[in-house]
């Protein structure tokens, strides 16, 4: 009987994320902090099957085709590093919404990669493992370690990672998924232009909750705006987001629609969650704590 291995997929909530320019090879580039909830997907894997994907879950339907599931990526680019590797057969239990702007296919990917290398023995910082995460795609590499951190270029640029107080969110999706190269295309940043919108506000480790929050203010998601215009629903998550009583910041995750909101306790986040969720059943809506 195979050993089964178990791997949590948080998701990926961008707090900020500035859009610098877009570089000469069409790729953007980012200023983002990312941090990661302590909820999300489930992926285990049985060590030495032949390799294969379940999928199920209450997001399962909207995952798409097996063959193109950025865990099975994951695993061939991993096989590609360690020819000789074991792989095995994978399930994922989908909660997190897709195409919502919180990495959940890449915090899949993310996951596979980390189960892979636990059952061959191998540190998630063998440049074989990172090598991998850059290949499955943008946002995998950060989500790797699924701890706090700068991410820069197109993703593929780290910073260490950081220690922040437990953050208090309530993380709405209104079921309006949307693909980030439509958003990017309606920014419409020519290649080698910069956007001049502003410089990232510093960020250091250790900051006091009050402090990185105050910080958190004077950032943005350059993305919003553009977001805004192709699915105008956000603006009334963000709006309803901001009148929540108790909420100290709202703003959208990556490239959207997935909004989240600051509060400062469980309490006031779950009497908000409940409020939004009684005046709108259909959306997706989760208080979860962030760092």
């Amino acid at each position: 009987m195979s050993h089964v291995l178990t791997e949590r997929a948080p998701a990926k909530i961008n707090l900020t994320l500035h859009v610098i320019g877009r570089r000469d090879d069409g790729f953007h580039a980012l200023e983002s902090l990312v941090a990661f909830s302590r909820g999300g997907d489930t992926l285990s894997l049985a060590a030495g099957e032949p390799l294969s994907l379940k999928v199920d879950g209450p997001t399962a339907l909207a995952s798409g085709s097996l063959e193109s599931n950025l865990v099975l990526r994951a695993a061939r680019n991993f096989s590609q590093a360690y020819p000789h590797a074991r792989l095995g057969a994978f399930h994922l239990v989908k909660r997190l919404p897709v195409a919502a702007g919180i990495g959940g296919g890449s915090s899949d990917a993310a996951a596979a990669l980390r189960l892979l290398a636990r059952a061959n023995g191998i540190s998630i910082e063998d440049e074989g493992v990172n090598g991998a995460a850059r290949a499955t795609g943008a946002d995998v590499p950060v989500c790797l370690a699924k701890r706090a951190r700068m991410m820069m270029g197109a993703g593929e640029v780290l910073g260490p990672p950081l220690e922040l107080p437990p953050l208090v969110g309530l993380i709405v999706n209104p079921g309006a998924p949307l693909e980030t190269k439509t958003v990017f295309a309606r920014m419409n940043i020519a290649v080698g232009a910069l956007t001049r919108f502003g410089d990232h506000p510093e960020i250091s480790p250790h900051m006091p909750l009050d402090a990185l929050v105050a910080a958190l203010r004077k950032g943005r998601n350059d993305m919003e705006p553009a977001a805004c215009v192709l699915a105008p629903v956000l603006g009334d998550v963000l709006a309803i987001l901001s009148a929540a009583p108790g909420a100290r910041l709202a703003r959208m995750s990556g490239s959207g629609a997935t909004c989240f909101a600051l509060f400062k306790d469980c309490r006031t986040a779950s009497r908000a969650g409940k409020a939004i969720s009684r005046a709108h059943p259909a959306w997706w809506i989760k208080t979860c704590v962030l760092n």
